[in-house]
């Protein structure tokens, strides 16, 4: 498995980038999420990268960011009928966190706009999903963390401890946030835990 391409970047499009890897230029399919993030040409680039191995040809997938890679595979691992062209549409069509909220939250709506979804797959989506986000670590910390504006590390870790312990990630922003507005600042994230589990059984 190819884990990441680090090279010169030598071509991008909305849709693709061709990195020069020692004198090997690969072409990798990315999505606009990514291309947005490339550097300039000639620059040095590392692309995350997925690779799909078809009867009739390798198909190199690319990510500038894990979460964008780590959402590209949930689609393509979890969610029948979503291969890998429908998965990079879902990434060109909304950012990460939004797609995340967006299953936590059942928006059929706003996920049946993306190019090649329509309303049953986006049922399928979040039926498929959405008790997976919010259980892949990566994803979990940037995500709390952008909901918290990355303000308040007690609150965010007691939020990671209560989606460990079967929590939906928005429930447990709401419940580690009720318990530390009853405890106060001061409180620690195991005290949080423990009050947010006693208000919820």
């Amino acid at each position: 498995m190819i884990a990441y391409l680090q090279g010169q970047l030598v071509e991008k499009l909305p849709t693709q980038a061709v990195v020069d890897v020692h004198g090997v230029g690969y072409e990798v399919l990315i999505p606009l999420s990514s291309y947005d993030k490339l550097p300039q040409l000639g620059q040095t680039v590392k692309l995350l990268t997925h690779l799909a191995i078809r009867e009739d040809a390798h198909v190199l997938y690319g990510f500038m960011t894990g979460s964008e890679r780590e959402l590209f595979r949930s689609l393509i691992n979890n969610v029948s009928g979503i291969g890998p062209k429908i998965a990079l549409n879902v990434l060109s069509g909304m950012p990460v966190e939004a797609f995340r909220s967006a299953v936590a939250n059942s928006d059929i709506k706003s996920l049946a706009q993306i190019s090649g979804i329509g309303k049953k797959t986006a049922e399928r989506i979040v039926v498929e999903l959405r008790d997976k986000i919010g259980a892949s670590g990566p994803l979990d910390v940037g995500a709390s963390a952008r909901v918290l504006g990355g303000a308040d590390q007690t609150l965010n870790d007691a939020i990671l401890a209560l989606v460990a312990l079967g929590y939906k990630q928005n429930e447990a922003f709401e419940v580690a946030k009720a318990a530390q507005a009853v405890l106060g600042p001061q409180a620690g994230p195991d005290a949080l835990v423990r009050a947010s589990l006693k208000k919820g059984a």
